[in-house]
């Protein structure tokens, strides 16, 4: 048995799925697990941002970016 998993939204009632590369005549057993209240999509920099230690420590490794002598240079060819 295989098994695929898509997370959607429904658009104008309809449920979009993508293409599935599965012969002609396959019999597919589908369940709709409805999320009744749904997520609001999350901002990764209001998130990242959210708290003071967050922001001061963002703060800080920008700051050391500045600074060419704090980078680590690899040489892909010592891997």
């Amino acid at each position: 048995m295989n098994a695929f998993k898509y997370k959607l939204t429904i658009k104008n009632g309809k449920l979009d799925l993508p293409t599935l590369d599965l012969p002609e005549g396959t019999i597919v057993e589908a369940i709709l697990l409805v999320n009744e209240q749904p997520q609001k999509e999350v901002d990764e920099t209001e998130y990242l941002l959210s708290t003071e230690a967050n922001r001061r420590h963002l703060m800080e490794a920008l700051d050391e970016l500045k600074e060419p002598q704090n980078y680590i240079y690899v040489d892909p060819a010592n891997l």
